[in-house]
């Protein structure tokens, strides 16, 4: 018998290949596409909040985020449908959009990559089709879903200080939570079959956005590999409970 094609998967992974490998071959390509809160704010551009989801920083980068939206999206799509799929990934992408467009909106930035798109399906895979486990290289053996989910998180949200190769770390963050909400409203049930992990999930990540509601511009350059960093959100936190 033959196997079931994941005909939406595949057809994103394809047009994504389609419009990466352009935007390599021509600059100009790439910078109409790619994420930029001054054309979406000044200029209407509202196209590049999906777009630049389409386009990468080189083949490592797209590599890594088509494996990765393949090797979940396609369980997400066999067991639930294309259109449950493509409204998670899609979902995720505006949210990852638009949580970048709020931390950076003062700011000259950029930023292109799937992966918003791709940590909402995962997330929603996680929930979706529990038990399973992530395989991340170089480690030898897999991490069981749930801790991946927690690491997850807490990993985005110190990403967030650095934007280097103009990849979106913010969106990370946005896109996996957005994805999580779109998979709740479509099966609620998720909740009850993993309560503790969904809370969790839930109050980990409000925590990250109250924080980067509170201190935006902070959290652009703080590095939490120093103790000034440590220092520096110590005083912040009781500067805020002040008030």
């Amino acid at each position: 018998m033959n196997e079931p094609l994941t005909i939406a998967t595949l057809l994103v992974v394809g047009v994504t290949v389609y419009t990466s490998y352009r935007a390599f071959q021509s600059p100009a390509f790439m910078n109409s596409l790619m994420f930029s809160p001054v054309h979406v704010l000044r200029y209407k551009q509202y196209h590049r909040m999906v777009t630049s989801a389409f386009i990468h920083a080189d083949w490592l980068h797209f590599f890594f985020n088509m494996f990765t939206l393949y090797s979940f999206g396609s369980g997400i799509e066999l067991i639930f449908g294309p259109h449950v799929f493509l409204l998670i990934y899609f979902s995720s992408i505006i949210g990852g959009s638009l949580l970048s467009l709020y931390l950076h909106r003062h700011h000259d930035y950029r930023a292109l990559g799937a992966s918003g798109g791709v940590c909402g399906v995962i997330f929603a895979s996680i929930f979706l089709l529990p038990g399973g486990a992530v395989m991340i290289f170089p480690l030898p053996i897999p991490i069981p879903s749930w801790l991946y989910a927690i690491l997850f998180i807490v990993v985005s949200f110190f990403g967030m200080r650095s934007h280097a190769g103009n990849i979106g770390h913010d969106a990370h963050l946005g896109g996996a939570l957005v994805g999580l909400l779109v998979a709740t409203v479509l099966h609620p049930e998720i909740i009850r079959e993993s309560p503790v992990l969904y809370a969790a999930v839930v109050v980990i990540s409000g925590a990250l956005f109250v924080y980067a509601y509170k201190c935006p511009l902070y959290l652009q350059t703080a590095n939490p590999f120093t103790s000034e960093y440590w220092r520096q959100l110590w005083w912040n936190l009781r500067r805020r409970m002040r008030r």
